[in-house]
């Protein structure tokens, strides 16, 4: 028996690669009692995964590795090689492919690796193993492997059609409950940025439509809450990106979510003007923007029109429908610390859904790893490959950046913090500026590295901006604290109040019992609450007054001095952010 295993980075994601291979080696014949499929974790224990896979008793074992995984595999592996010697142990994946024979004559419990596409590759390694002819390996393209004490590596294989992969989701939909569905319809870039692996293979192969209306119409029939397409630049081709888009959106089942990376300086007006009237959170976008220096831009053979791109992302933006996740990468040739901050400070002005903050990743088989000596650049040497410094940006601002990216996370992707990062993010002289202070403050009160529960993180913004008294004013504090109650609301209907907000911000029970019950019997501004009573109704939202119009403030930066009373509906959410309906009402 032939035993699949994937090893992902959480239980969450699911493995495309071994589904895909799995799939198609089943058409070819393969049967249940020959081949079988199984998926771990990272977070799982080497002895667990272990000893469920030596129960299993394969022949041949196959693993498909990445960055995230490789150092778990050989783990894993070596081990496993030790109890059951006579098993063989096969590679896969990108992390194996371009340099198959340095891993072998590392790892020598391994008997070979299968390089670049694995689905007929894989098919034809596992069925000279059922027919015990293992010595016809030599005839297999696209392998390298282990003959008694030689190393052979055998011709690469030709690219394949890819209507010849197998949709492998038909009969597996029941096992990905509350995981995410991967799907691609095209592999290839046209592009040849140097830090990318999809550099390698510039030619874009594309499913034909017609399998790919077939496939989406299934998950959409399925109500599969996300399905994330892995092409690297999905809008690569107009007519293609135009199909798939028209498609999801006259067969939108109001749930399902398709998630695209594409290139915003790519988009049309055309495009552009679809898709800002698709409904809210049907697509989202990430959109690799990597830096705004344009020598860097020109070094890693990446040439986007930043002003194309930044307007296209702000019409997107304008129609408030689809989330936009903007990539930044630090550690890239001529970047150093003030350019980067230039680089971030320009994609922040983009006002993205969420903005990550990535580090480079070193690849082998890319062009940046084969120039990494001209650029000084310094790596680790084990996964993920991660940059510790360059000829333009040392160790030092990189631990800064490191910071930064925590504070990123913290207080912009998170989405708690609309309004009172938006306030704090003003008080500084860029964006920028106020998250490496409060990533400093962090470190300097012992507060980096330690788990914080929300509310914490709320508590050390106060604590940060108090100690900030040059930037702060008393006046601005108080503003502050009546923004992080705003902010804190419009996620959730709080069991208890945090000690930063007044008391006397909660109307008279007199007058919110009034509304609730005429809001339960002629509902005005609470709209889906049929068969509840106006108890119930109160329970369910919230209620606050500010000493500030923060709803104005988020819509139009006007923060206007007056009193405003919000509703939060926490039964009505925007499916961009999560945040509960806001509501403006007369009290």
């Amino acid at each position: 028996m032939i035993l699949l295993v994937g090893i992902n980075a959480k239980y969450i994601h699911s493995n495309l690669g071994i589904y895909c291979i799995e799939s198609y080696a089943r058409k070819k014949g393969i049967n249940d009692s020959q081949l079988c499929m199984a998926e771990y974790t990272i977070n799982q224990s080497v002895d667990y995964v272990m000893a469920d896979i030596y129960e299993k008793k394969p022949d041949m074992i196959a693993f498909s590795c990445y960055i995230w995984n490789i150092d778990f595999i050989v783990n894993l592996s070596r081990e496993l090689h030790k109890v059951s010697p006579e098993v063989a142990l096969w590679y896969g994946g990108p992390e194996v492919s371009f340099d198959a024979i340095a891993q072998l004559e590392r790892y020598p419990w391994i008997t070979g690796i299968i390089e670049g596409e694995g689905e007929e590759t894989f098919y034809e390694v596992a069925k000279l193993y059922l027919e015990d002819r293992e010595d016809k390996l030599s005839k297999v393209k696209g392998i390298t492997f282990r003959d008694e004490d030689n190393i052979i590596k055998n011709v690469s294989r030709p690219r394949m059609d890819l209507d010849d992969v197998v949709f492998p989701y038909y009969d597996m939909m029941d096992n990905l409950d509350n995981r995410i569905v991967y799907y691609e319809t095209s592999r290839g870039c046209p592009y040849g940025c140097s830090y990318c692996l999809s550099s390698v293979e510039k030619n874009v192969r594309f499913r034909s439509m017609e399998l790919v209306r077939k496939e989406l119409k299934f998950f959409i029939d399925a109500k599969v809450p996300q399905v994330k397409f892995v092409d690297r630049t999905f809008n690569c081709n107009h007519e293609h990106t135009m199909e798939i888009w028209k498609f999801i959106n006259e067969n939108d089942n109001g749930i399902t979510n398709f998630h695209f990376e594409l290139s915003a300086d790519l988009l049309t007006d055309k495009e552009i003007e679809y898709v800002n009237k698709f409904r809210p959170g049907l697509v989202q976008f990430e959109i690799g923007v990597q830096t705004a220096n344009s020598d860097t831009l020109r070094e890693i053979h990446r040439n986007p029109d930043l002003t194309t791109l930044k307007e296209n992302v702000a019409k997107v933006h304008k129609y408030h429908n689809i989330h936009q996740h903007l990539d930044l990468i630090a550690g890239l040739p001529y970047e150093d610390y003030d350019s980067f901050r230039n680089s971030f400070n320009t994609v922040y002005e983009m006002e993205p859904d969420q903005l990550q903050l990535g580090f480079l990743k070193v690849l082998k088989g890319s062009p940046i790893y084969e120039s990494r000596e001209k650029y000084g650049i310094v790596f680790h040497d084990t996964p993920p490959y991660e940059v510790m410094y360059t000829k333009w940006i040392s160790y030092e601002d990189i631990l800064h950046l490191k910071r930064i990216e925590d504070m990123v996370e913290r207080y912009y992707n998170s989405m708690q913090f609309q309004a009172s990062v938006k306030f704090c993010t003003e008080k500084f002289e860029t964006p920028f500026d106020f998250f490496e202070s409060i990533g400093r403050f962090y470190h300097v009160k012992g507060y980096e590295g330690v788990h914080q529960s929300r509310l914490q993180n709320y508590d050390i913004l106060i604590e940060f901006s108090e100690n900030k008294k040059d930037i702060f004013s008393k006046e601005d504090m108080e503003i502050l604290k009546q923004l992080l109650v705003f902010d804190l609301y419009a996620r959730e209907n709080l069991k208890k109040r945090p000690d930063f907000a007044e008391s006397d911000k909660i109307p008279e029970k007199e007058i919110m019992y009034n509304f609730y019950k005429k809001e339960a019997e002629n509902p005005i501004y609470l709209k889906g609450y049929d068969g509840y009573d106006w108890k119930q109704i109160l329970r369910m939202t919230h209620m606050e007054i500010f000493d500030y119009d923060i709803p104005e403030y988020i819509e139009n930066n006007r923060l206007v001095k007056e009193r405003c009373v919000v509703l939060f509906d926490y039964n009505d959410r925007n499916p961009l952010d999560n945040q509960a309906k806001m509501i403006k009402i007369d009290l």
